[in-house]
């Protein structure tokens, strides 16, 4: 049975790297599947886990100009669409060639690249997209962001390390078969209560060896003991924080005009969730409108892809609720181009004549290796292609060569 928290401490004291975690993150020898980035936290490398289908092998390979993941279909032909996100994006637990950018390359005989990376934030894609979209030769006219369940919350991590130690504590920590650690502090959001708006903050490392001072318990909590989010977090788990940490925490929720009760032990944890959620939404809000007035400015074309874990289509299938549904309603006032493949999943499901967690198993594999969530096995990859594909033929101008006439 997985132990409760207490507080902000015990918090901190379990997302505290160990020495042969950085150490294997350092290792020049047996280099890791990440490689730190002041700004990103990490970016990925070559590497091959067992964490696929069927406890099958998957190899993930990068192309050494632009990062992005290894293209197969029309990879010598000239690229108009470029995707962003994270392991959603990424394609995490399926090899090169079963990715859904993939698929649909295929499909439309032209290119699409992969620059999604497992762990990132709405906010830390969108920082890889402005780095990508400078240079000449990568640049794209078509940009893809997908957002998933997680990637709200992201935005606002100091270091989402501290959310994933807690998730992962049943997992194996230090020593030689060591949990792959990652979600190292990276740029990110925060509400400004004094100048009432979202501020963009850098990361706490300047450079990779930097990541040793948060080894230990005692240097990890000193690190992150007044952050913010963190304190949230602790809240979210049933944990306990300082006085002047929570009176902060509810003048937020009165900016956001959420009434919220964070000293009753019987709302407390619920209603810290509901901030975290808003919170997360809010800062999504303010990332997607800085990318697209930057698409417009530079002559390009964005659209938003929604794309969902497991529990929360489940939950949608049994009760018509989500918990997104603020972002959502904000995509539609705002015009914005989007796909929605949790309401797919609904339409998909209503030719299905097996249970919910039947149909779930046909598009989803189990968490394994580095991952913190399970993704979408090799047909699921397929599905949202193709749960995607009209809405981006119809997007596209002129359409995928496949799709022309003549």
């Amino acid at each position: 049975m997985l132990e409760k928290l207490k507080d902000i401490r015990h918090l901190l004291y379990t997302a505290a790297y160990y020495p042969e975690e950085i150490a294997r993150v350092l290792d020049r020898k047996n280099p890791c599947f990440i490689k730190f980035d002041p700004q990103l936290g990490y970016v990925l490398k070559n590497y091959v886990f067992r964490d696929g289908l069927d406890e099958t092998w998957s190899s993930y390979v990068y192309e050494r100009r632009g990062g992005h993941r290894k293209m197969f279909h029309y990879a010598d032909s000239a690229c108009r669409i470029n995707t962003y996100g994270d392991s959603y994006t990424q394609c995490a637990q399926v090899s090169d060639g079963e990715t859904w950018q993939e698929v649909l390359a295929a499909h439309f005989r032209e290119p699409i690249r992969n620059f999604g990376v497992g762990g990132y934030g709405v906010y830390q894609a969108y920082l890889r997209a402005m780095r990508v979209e400078q240079q000449k030769d990568l640049a794209a006219e078509y940009l893809i962001l997908n957002i998933w369940d997680d990637d709200y919350l992201r935005n606002l991590d100091a270091a989402r390390w501290i959310r994933v130690g807690w998730m992962c504590r049943d997992l194996p920590r230090g020593g030689k078969d060591t949990y792959p650690v990652h979600g190292f502090p990276w740029a990110h959001l925060r509400f400004d209560l004094k100048k009432n708006c979202f501020v963009e903050l850098p990361g706490c490392l300047k450079k990779a060896s930097d990541l040793w001072k948060l080894v230990g318990k005692e240097n990890y909590y000193q690190a992150f003991k007044d952050d913010q989010v963190a304190n949230l977090y602790c809240l979210t788990q049933g944990g306990e924080i300082a006085e002047e940490k929570r009176a902060e925490l509810e003048n937020l929720a009165e900016v956001f005009q959420l009434k919220v009760n964070l000293r009753d032990r019987r709302t407390r944890q619920r209603d810290a969730l509901k901030l975290h959620q808003v919170y997360g939404q809010r800062s999504t809000m303010y990332v997607v409108e800085k990318f697209r007035k930057w698409a417009k400015t530079n002559g390009r074309k964005l659209m938003i892809l929604l794309s969902y874990d497991v529990p929360t289509v489940q939950n949608y299938l049994r009760t018509g609720e989500r918990f997104d549904r603020e972002f959502l309603e904000f995509l539609q006032k705002e015009r914005y181009t989007f796909v929605d493949t949790l309401e797919k999943m609904r339409q998909e499901f209503r030719c299905f004549r097996g249970s919910i967690n039947q149909f779930c198993e046909r598009f989803y594999v189990s968490r394994a290796g580095a991952q913190v969530f399970g993704h979408y096995n090799p047909y699921g990859n397929f599905w949202f292609a193709f749960a995607i594909r009209k809405e981006l033929v119809g997007w596209l101008q002129p359409p995928p060569p496949a799709y022309r006439n003549g």
